[in-house]
């Protein structure tokens, strides 16, 4: 596990956390944040994918606004979050997406796999680059926004049912616009994938963390 800096393509440094298969990579996959930064749990997600094989990179996409966010589950963590996200910019995320994209591209198929705001961002970038192998969506709440745009490669999205921040009216706009898509919909709340949180549901996470890995899976052999 190491840390590096990209560049973007408009000057700006931001940190990347890689972790990476004792043997042969079996391909890339970028873990994209939610409002808490490249944290323990993104870390433990990016760890987890390199002993499945795959060379796993989560991009700090919060630098631009506060270098080396980093935090827990607290109500404080929560607010200092929405306060940073209330600023942020997906053109500017994008370009560090691409950068991310960039250092990868020799280096075999990359997928992409995002919670929350990075569950958004990975549908916004299958729709926006076509380097994009795959992307497994979880609770991206902004997909709805950005749902007129069909991706150019497999989806799926990850919801949960118990959701307080996703209503079911965001869920039914999404399999309207992209009926073709899967979408499943868990008994679960918000951030269900995560063992460091109230809401986190071990069956829900089993099922969903499997279905993102055998669509993953495809494509790396595929390639």
């Amino acid at each position: 596990m190491t840390y590096s800096t990209l560049t973007a393509s408009d000057g700006h440094n931001l940190a990347l956390y890689t972790a990476r298969p004792q043997g042969a990579s079996r391909g890339n996959i970028i873990v994209l944040q939610e409002i808490f930064g490249v944290n323990s749990h993104i870390r433990a997600v990016c760890d987890r994918l390199a002993e499945l094989g795959y060379t796993a990179a989560a991009p700090a996409l919060f630098d631009r606004l506060q270098k080396g966010h980093d935090t827990g589950y607290a109500p404080e963590d929560i607010e200092r979050g929405l306060q940073i996200v209330s600023r942020f910019s997906i053109d500017d995320a994008q370009l560090d997406l691409t950068a991310t994209l960039d250092a990868l591209a020799d280096s075999g198929p990359t997928s992409i796999m995002g919670f929350c705001l990075g569950g958004s961002l990975a549908y916004k970038m299958a729709c926006v680059d076509s380097r994009v192998a795959s992307a497994a969506c979880y609770y991206g709440g902004l997909i709805e926004g950005f749902a007129d745009d069909t991706p150019a490669c497999p989806v799926m999205m990850h919801y949960g049912a118990q959701d307080p921040t996703i209503p079911p009216e965001n869920v039914a706009t999404v399999r309207k616009k992209q009926p073709d898509l899967p979408v499943y919909v868990y008994s679960a709340g918000h951030g269900f994938n995560c063992d460091a949180r109230p809401a986190y549901d071990a069956g829900a996470a089993a099922v969903a963390w499997t279905r993102s890995m055998r669509m993953i899976d495809a494509v790396s052999t595929a390639t």
